[in-house]
């Protein structure tokens, strides 16, 4: 009998260890699956950037003019300093944003965080807006890293009216309406001021407002890329302590996190990536809430590890095509990027939200 009890005992320790390798099989072959798929979409529609606009060009002048740096005046400009810098970056400020909103969703513990809903955005755009207004009239001048400061500063105050408002109510309903609020509010004063602005240059500043990839140089791809890419390999780096934090402040604590530290962390860190993204591009909708929740639903998984590097590719993937469409759809005349993201992406968040409503 007792020979009998082993045995048994042994075959289900077995079936066991099969099912679990059989899981983990199937959950590596999705990821697997999943990455592949934001990979040749990255490749498909950075293909079709690059050859599509209001100038054809054939794709033999294409390949020589990136891999040997020949060809004609005119189209070399054209892809090499109108097409290329502004793929990259919809790819890395895209990337960035989608970023910014899972950290911000992880930091509320609620989907429906994100840079835009909170009003976050709007500060940045506000203080940039200010920022260049008094550097453009002052000095005819105004850096990259300027406008990035700014846009942080302004991205914190945003987000400090945020943190005092969360404090005070007890249903994310009301701090998201709190948040639609002050981004109204940012949206109004920096109207305002592009609107009474007599240089040239700061009324051409309406575009940037309501959000855009265009006339983006080398020079912005180099400080986007590097601002993006340290904050979002730090964030990559903080992925143990923010699945801790997932599963509750008392866990994390358990684990060693510094809960308070965490906190100022993941909020420097959201507001560093979507103040890099207002600075250069302006406000862009539903980015940072769609393409966290489509990545986490590709892979069924919360994991930062795996959903950090998911999520910045998808972003990278939906600013391309959304600033594709937004280049190509009604050409010559072309749409704000805010316009496009919000057609793909607001239809998202509304299932998103009906969902969670239904407790699926």
């Amino acid at each position: 009998m007792a020979e009998k009890g082993t045995m048994k005992m042994q075959k289900t320790t077995e079936v066991a260890g099969m099912d679990f390798h059989h899981e983990n099989f199937l959950r590596r072959s999705r990821y697997a699956t999943v990455f592949f798929v934001l990979l040749i979409a990255f490749g498909a529609i950075t293909v079709l950037n690059i050859n599509t606009g209001n100038v054809h060009i054939s794709v033999e002048n294409i390949l020589k003019i990136i891999f040997l740096r020949q060809g004609e005046e005119m189209e070399y400009n054209i892809i090499w300093k109108i097409r290329l810098p502004r793929i990259l970056m919809a790819a890395i400020l895209g990337g960035g944003l989608s970023l910014s909103g899972f950290l911000l969703q992880t930091f509320f513990e609620n989907p429906i965080a994100g840079p835009f809903v909170l009003g976050i955005s709007s500060g940045a755009k506000m203080v940039v807006a200010l920022a260049m207004i008094y550097f453009i009239g002052r000095y005819q001048v105004v850096s990259s890293y300027t406008l990035i400061i700014a846009a942080f500063i302004g991205s914190l105050i945003a987000t400090g009216f945020i943190l005092l408002v969360s404090r005070r109510v007890q249903h994310m309903a009301t701090l998201l309406v709190a948040g639609i609020m002050i981004g109204y509010i940012c949206s109004a004063v920096t109207d305002f001021v592009v609107t009474f602005a007599e240089d040239s240059d700061i009324v051409n500043l309406h575009g940037w407002s309501q959000g855009s990839f265009s006339g983006m140089s080398w020079s912005n791809v180099q400080v986007a890329a590097i601002v993006v890419g340290i904050a979002a390999l730090l964030a990559f780096l903080m992925s143990k302590p923010i699945g801790a934090y997932q599963l509750g402040e008392a866990y994390a604590q358990s684990m060693g996190v510094n809960i308070k530290a965490f906190r100022v962390i993941l909020i420097l860190l959201s507001s560093i990536l979507s103040a890099c993204v207002t600075a250069f591009a302006g406000p862009i909708s539903f980015v940072g809430i769609a393409v966290p929740y489509l990545v986490k639903r590709g892979l069924h998984t919360s994991r930062p590890l795996v959903v950090i590097p998911g999520t910045f590719l998808g972003g990278a993937v939906f600013c391309m095509f959304c600033d594709l469409i937004a280049r190509m759809a009604f050409a010559p005349t072309e749409l704000n990027i805010s316009t496009v993201t919000s057609v793909f992406g607001a239809p998202i968040v509304i299932f998103m939200m009906l969902r969670r409503k239904r407790g699926n």
